[in-house]
């Protein structure tokens, strides 16, 4: 096999070591709980970041505002009839407005083309470039765009759409501003399918390299949902040349909430919760490998369903996330979580 296929293989196998020898076990967990319900008061997910002085730098979604003030658009649809768009807005509660979007494509089929960064930096992701790895399938070796109307679910009691990713499919942005660089702390979250993963490279969300190569360990910050060979889902954060710890996930949950929180120097943690109900579960405070992420060397660039070179044979649902200036206190996270399961999402998050 290719020397960096093998290089991955050989990745992931030490990472089963990491999770038996090192002090960031898999099996070494706690449970984090907000205070008081703070969920309703404190608005949406960037407005609880922003008030713990962790703003949000970048932050997407095609089901609600991430903003309780954001009114622009969430996402944009290109009609393959005759190759028109259409941008997806939002309800006067801050939900999707999906009757839009199944207007616009009735009669025909749509893919999501746009995800709108609704943070004032304007990070909007668009269909991923090929990469050293992978090249895409589409027009100039691009990824190809998501099914818009594949994965209808419901949240905040109305009909909206997540993004339903297949081997080949990817988003990003390598011209951002505001995302953190050289080791500088920051923080990611996503709610995402958590019946439907394969373990291919690289259901990612987060910071990557901003030339679509792998420039080796601490180059990324992303989180990572994948499934080991017995189809048991794990968490990590990718940050280039390895996903660590990764933190074991039960495989039942419809929506998942995934977390990771990275200082940049020394130390980083990864959550998981359940995104209809209850708390987060951490791994606590661990130290960042020691060969060649300390510190990291995040980029500043942003990937969505691919990895950092643009590995993108994983599959997997994403349905909101967000990346933070500065370091997320637990308590920052655990009213982030409870904050998610207020929204009610229900329905089949793999169809």
């Amino acid at each position: 096999m290719p020397a960096l296929q093998l290089r991955r293989t050989l990745t992931l196998s030490a990472l089963a070591i990491v999770c038996w020898f090192a002090a960031q076990s898999c099996v070494s967990n706690r449970l984090l709980c907000p205070a008081q319900d703070t969920s309703q008061s404190a608005g949406a997910p960037c407005d609880i970041y922003a008030a713990a002085h962790t703003a949000c730098a970048a932050a997407f979604s095609t089901t609600r505002a991430l903003y309780k003030s954001y009114a622009g658009p969430l996402y944009q649809v290109t009609r393959k009839s005759d190759g028109k768009t259409s941008n997806i807005g939002l309800l006067s509660d801050g939900f999707a407005n999906a009757a839009t979007q199944d207007a616009f494509c009735s009669g025909t089929t749509c893919t999501i083309t746009k995800i709108f960064d609704q943070s004032p930096h304007h990070n909007d992701l668009g269909i991923a470039p090929p990469g050293t790895y992978r090249a895409g399938q589409g027009p100039g070796g691009y990824d190809l765009p998501a099914d818009a109307m594949k994965l209808p679910v419901t949240a905040g009691g109305h009909k909206v759409y997540g993004i339903y990713m297949l081997a080949g499919m990817g988003y990003r942005d390598d011209t951002t501003v505001g995302i953190a660089v050289n080791g500088q702390p920051e923080g990611v979250y996503m709610v995402a399918s958590g019946t439907r993963f394969n373990s291919g490279c690289c259901f990612d969300f987060g910071n990557a390299e901003t030339n679509d190569h792998d420039n080796g360990p601490g180059h990324m910050d992303a989180v990572n949902l994948r499934c080991d060979s017995a189809s048991n889902l794990h968490v990590g954060l990718d940050m280039e040349a390895g996903t660590y710890p990764p933190f074991s996930m039960p495989s039942n949950l419809s929506f998942v909430t995934a977390m990771g929180a990275n200082d940049g120097q020394k130390t980083y943690s990864v959550y998981w919760g359940n995104a209809q109900q209850g708390c987060l579960t951490s791994s606590g405070l661990l130290s960042l490998p020691p060969k060649g992420y300390i510190p990291m060397h995040q980029e500043g660039g942003i990937i969505l369903g691919i990895g950092g070179d643009n590995s993108n044979w994983s599959v997997g649902s994403f349905f909101e996330g967000a990346m933070t200036t500065g370091l997320p206190s637990n308590a920052t996270l655990s009213a982030i979580q409870a904050n998610v399961v207020s929204v009610g999402y229900s329905g089949n998050s793999n169809p």
